[in-house]
């Protein structure tokens, strides 16, 4: 709220796994939100509970076309905050189709950095760790250039965030739009689609439904994992926060853990008979991955909360739902067999 008024919020990739938990905590803080969404990796099963909710809109559109109209035409001031949340994030999908990768996070960042232009809103980019690739430098701090292949099967999602962030700061630059650039780590939770792709979906899903679980290289590759309420307080504390900012800000949880000790954690907690199979590490796969968050702290006074444990019965309970759904739909059962290619 502001001066008594609601806050007119846009969410671009609002049916996403992170957009539909933004959504919820939005409307929940009293907004009115407008969701974005070209149903290409969200899925409607996200936001079917806000259907009834005066204070929610979807629109089913792709943001790399011109901004719908019924947005456009909103004038300066009407709205208040753009989140964009909008793109494939894991590399099965966004490899899927690397052109359209690659545009979602250029034109489309463009066609919402102009309507934050044209209204007067604060403009936040969802961009990624896959900033700073393979890191040489560990912990990854935002100062860190990275060390990311240009030309690899990677590059359309790896390259297309770092051209969305260095679009969105020419803009902060030239006074066309007030930015944020969040850099988000690897983050979990319910609603991750069970052919996501990425290593807790992967994990979870094949230790719930009893199949091996894929352990890509000798799983001593590291990472760091978010829950996702969690980052979902980060995205909001930094959108809202109203002094100046030095350039992109990590949002992570910074406790690092080899992928082989969150297999043992799931097949612990779920009590799965799954076997653990190798296969060969993905091509530019980082090696380690780990946020330094001071500048979250100290700035927003945000860190997470929610420790693995927690935030892993909570998904684990999720996918548990999912996996008994899916017998009965052969479709559904089709989506979990498809996490045996699919790529931590």
């Amino acid at each position: 709220m502001k001066n008594g008024k609601r806050h007119l919020v846009v969410v671009a990739g609002g049916a996403g796994f992170v957009g539909s938990h933004l959504c919820d905590a939005l409307l929940a803080d009293g907004s009115h939100v407008i969701c974005i969404d070209n149903l290409q990796t969200g899925r409607t099963q996200n936001i079917r509970h806000l259907e009834r909710e005066a204070r929610f809109e979807m629109i089913e559109s792709d943001i790399i076309d011109p901004v719908p109209a019924a947005i456009a035409r909103l004038g300066k001031g009407k709205v208040d905050f753009v989140y964009n949340l909008a793109c494939a994030a894991s590399p099965p999908q966004y490899q899927a189709d690397p052109e359209h990768t690659m545009m979602t996070s250029v034109l489309g960042s463009r066609n919402l950095l102009r309507l934050c232009e044209s209204t007067g809103a604060r403009f936040l980019l969802a961009s990624t760790s896959e900033v700073y690739g393979d890191p040489e430098a560990h912990p990854q701090v935002e100062t860190y250039w990275g060390n990311v292949n240009s030309t690899g099967p990677r590059a359309c999602y790896d390259e297309g965030k770092r051209a969305a962030e260095a679009l969105t700061f020419d803009f902060a630059r030239s006074g066309r739009a007030e930015v944020r650039v969040a850099r988000i780590f690897n983050t979990y939770g319910p609603r991750m689609a069970a052919d996501d792709g990425r290593v807790v979906s992967n994990v979870v899903t094949q230790a719930v439904s009893g199949r091996d679980i894929t352990v890509y290289g000798d799983g001593s590759q590291t990472r760091s994992f978010c829950y996702v309420d969690d980052l979902v307080e980060g995205l909001m504390a930094l959108m809202r926060h109203d002094g100046g900012l030095p350039g992109p800000v990590n949002l992570g949880n910074p406790n690092e853990l080899m992928v082989s000790e969150l297999v043992e954690l799931v097949l612990a907690m779920t009590g799965s008979a799954s076997k653990i199979v190798s296969r060969p590490l993905p091509v530019d796969d980082p090696r380690r991955r780990r946020p330094d968050i001071s500048r979250a702290r100290e700035m927003l006074g945000w860190a997470p909360s929610t420790d693995l444990k927690t935030g892993l019965e909570a998904t684990i309970a999720w996918f548990t739902d999912e996996f008994e759904r899916a017998n009965a739909r052969p479709a559904a059962r089709a989506a979990f067999a498809l996490t045996e290619a699919a790529r931590v």
